[in-house]
């Protein structure tokens, strides 16, 4: 099928809000992104650089404020932990937070085909949705590093569709998108305005790409370790919408820039005629895998967002 979309879609209101000194600011957060970040990384190869970015964030990422979201967040989903526990897991994610940034600028390196770095685990459910011409809808979470993902999908569908947050730094987020187009990615769509996207391609048959594990406002409330989450049921809309299955994804990683991509067997939202309850059913559902692969490596996903709202730190008694 031939692509018709655009490699690189942008959220213009972001710029457009911008003052002369925010753009100023962007301009110089790119300089340091290039010649602090980018190039000294290149330099130190996929292994150095993932063990260094790692060092460093175990080093740094105690002393963010974000380091009391990572503890109360682990707190809230894992409520037996000793302090000790809590705090040895809050520093291999910001290890693992920092692994990703050092291996952003060696993705190339990493191809999922070619690099031996990647265990693929579920190849057949990619070429049985390639033969199907029904389209689909990965799912997936912020797990080890969530980029090499896509392009496990993508050089083996082509016409699939990835989701992803826009940066607000216009310079910085170009760069990134140009190397995930590098790295087999080629068409992402922002969060917002790529709906479209995802709707063209899921009507020709062409499978898209998304997170679900991030809170999303104008969700529904799932229970998620026990406690009520604000989550996405964009994707199980679409799914319903267009007839696609749901399949999940999981990343584990096994060693510096070395990773397991495993595709999970694919499931179909019930059709009661009840649309809302099924979908209910169905983000439950993959509310809960999201949950199982983050008890089975809980180091290894990004505790640094604010999963769940303040009252439910409150209602159990951590702030």
């Amino acid at each position: 099928m031939t692509q018709d979309a655009p490699k690189y879609i942008r959220p213009k209101d972001i710029d457009n809000r911008a003052t002369f000194w925010q753009r100023v600011q962007w301009r110089l957060e790119t300089i340091a992104w290039d010649f602090i970040y980018w190039g000294p990384m290149k330099l130190l190869g996929p292994e150095r650089a993932s063990n260094f970015g790692g060092w460093l964030m175990k080093k740094i990422g105690p002393r963010l404020s974000q380091h009391k979201t990572v503890k109360r967040n682990l707190q809230l989903a894992f409520p037996d932990w000793t302090g000790e526990k809590v705090d040895e897991i809050a520093l291999a994610a910001w290890e693992s937070a920092g692994r990703v940034a050092g291996e952003l600028p060696h993705l190339p390196s990493i191809d999922p085909y070619t690099s031996g770095r990647v265990e693929i685990e579920g190849l057949e459910i990619l070429d049985q949705i390639k033969a199907s011409d029904k389209g689909a809808v990965f799912i997936s979470g912020h797990f080890a590093n969530w980029e090499i993902m896509p392009a496990t999908i993508t050089q083996r569908l082509p016409e699939a569709v990835m989701t992803y947050r826009a940066l607000n730094n216009p310079h910085i987020d170009k760069r990134i998108s140009d190397l995930r187009a590098a790295y087999g990615t080629q068409v992402n769509a922002p969060k917002g305005v790529g709906t479209r996207e995802l709707m063209r391609a899921l009507s020709k048959g062409n499978p898209i790409a998304l997170m679900n594990d991030q809170k999303f406002n104008e969700g529904i409330a799932i229970p998620f370790f026990g406690h009520d989450a604000m989550t996405a049921p964009g994707p199980t809309r679409l799914a319903m919408k267009y007839g696609a299955p749901i399949v999940p994804v999981s990343t584990v990683r096994t060693g510096p820039a070395r990773f397991r991509i495993t595709f999970h067997e694919p499931f179909t939202p019930e059709n009661t005629g009840d649309e809302a309850e099924d979908i209910r059913r169905s983000v439950q559902r993959i509310t809960d895998f999201i949950e199982a692969q983050v008890r089975a490596n809980p180091g290894q996903w990004f505790w640094q967002h604010r999963r769940w709202p303040k009252e439910a730190w409150k209602a159990a008694g951590i702030i």
